[in-house]
């Protein structure tokens, strides 16, 4: 039965859901910006919604904060300076706390990088996704080589010491060469982090429609490993599937969701996953999509608009789907505090995954083997429960 005996980790989560334009790939919860954005309406909306929550997270210290989208680089520094400070003033921030903001290479947005950093955001995580300008097409993306180049010198400029470079492989017609060309040009910018990640076609998306022609499964296999190779090689230590960081530089709230700590979502279509050690619940719930939508009830309860309870089996399912994820691995105590059962509930799974090699384990600690983290999908169904369990098993070097 579960039984909390601390709270987890919290951290929180801000979305703003305008982008330029509709990347075909992009299942996000974005939209294209065709009139101006209603900024302060919008920011009103976000404090609203905060206030509402703040009940929730009541005495908690926020340990990071991530603005993503959408793309809120175009919002002004202004509004999210005002943002921001709200932010403290209703909650318990961290003054230590990681603050991550998602930007796109567009020239007009790299003027306002040190205006970021001049308001306390401290890490950018840049979406380039490639710097070959024919595949740049491909992805609908409105920036050029030289744009995604001129940006990453632009945040070291203005004093980030801390960036991200998102960058997707497998793209339409890619040759393992110029993919690894990407990797190059993207170590030679010098980011603490690196996202390295192959395009897969997701649902309700363009791509999905018309679905292009993607590289062939050795092409795939080859860049995937010559990648991690010259990236490892570059100094970046693998910490999760697809997250590369130099030493003390992998994404705080990233890897507080890997571990299945808190989070509170505010903004159109943001999602939460808060504990209440009151009453030992998890709770889910989600934000409305449509930013219009979502105006109109931030500062109601009408703004929730899906919530679930996460019972001990899915709580236990979620949390090794997450942080077997991890090259490290997890504290057996990250998954009592989280989960707030004992790890002796799944004991017996556990030695059946030690026993055919997916992990290894002390009493302090659990991860995967690198025979476990190649067939992650076949570890993860020893957890499932056996009615969720028969579904292809995929090796996760190639998926």
């Amino acid at each position: 039965m579960r039984h909390f005996t601390e709270y987890p980790p919290v951290t929180l989560y801000i979305h703003f859901p305008w982008c330029v334009k509709k990347c075909p790939y992009c299942d996000f919860n974005s939209h294209a910006a065709r009139d101006e954005i209603p900024e302060k309406q919008y920011i009103d909306a976000l404090i609203a919604d905060l206030e509402q929550h703040a009940p929730d997270i009541w005495g908690r210290s926020i340990e990071s904060i991530f603005i993503g989208g959408g793309t809120p680089s175009l919002i002004s520094a202004e509004g999210i300076d005002r943002l921001l400070g709200q932010v403290r003033a209703l909650s318990k921030l961290e003054p230590t706390a990681e603050i991550t903001l998602e930007a796109n290479p567009g020239t007009f947005e790299q003027q306002r990088f040190q205006d970021f950093r001049t308001i306390g955001i401290n890490r950018l995580s840049i979406g380039i996704q490639s710097f070959n300008d024919d595949h740049l097409k491909t992805l609908g993306r409105i920036h050029d080589a030289n744009n995604a180049i001129a940006a990453c010198e632009t945040a070291r400029h203005a004093g980030f010491d801390n960036f991200n470079i998102d960058l997707m492989h497998g793209l339409p017609n890619q040759t393992a060469a110029e993919a690894i060309q990407d990797v190059k040009q993207a170590i030679s910018l010098q980011p603490t982090h690196l996202s390295y990640y192959q395009l897969t076609l997701e649902p309700n998306t363009l791509f999905a429609t018309n679905p292009p022609t993607l590289p062939d499964e050795d092409t795939l296999a080859d860049i995937q490993e010559h990648g991690k190779q010259l990236i490892t090689a570059a100094g970046f230590s693998q910490y999760e599937v697809s997250a590369y960081a130099q030493d003390g530089k992998q994404c705080h709230h990233n890897l507080n969701y890997w571990r299945f700590g808190d989070y509170l979502g505010i903004g159109a279509g943001a999602h939460s996953k808060l504990s209440f050690p009151a009453d030992n619940s998890i709770v889910r719930h989600s934000k409305p999509r449509h930013p219009t939508d979502y105006m109109k009830t931030a500062s109601s309860a009408e703004r929730i608009r899906g919530m679930q309870a996460v019972t001990e089996e899915d709580a236990r399912l979620e949390f090794m789907m997450n942080a077997l994820r991890l090259t490290d691995g997890f504290a057996t105590h990250d998954f009592e505090q989280r989960t707030g059962e004992h790890i002796a509930v799944i004991r017996a799974t556990l030695d059946k995954a030690e026993s055919e090699g997916l992990l290894t384990r002390t009493m302090q600690h659990i991860q995967t083997t690198e025979h476990g983290a190649q067939y992650l999908d076949t570890l993860l169904q020893l957890f499932m429960p056996q009615e969720q369990s028969n579904r292809r098993v995929i090796p996760i070097s190639s998926a």
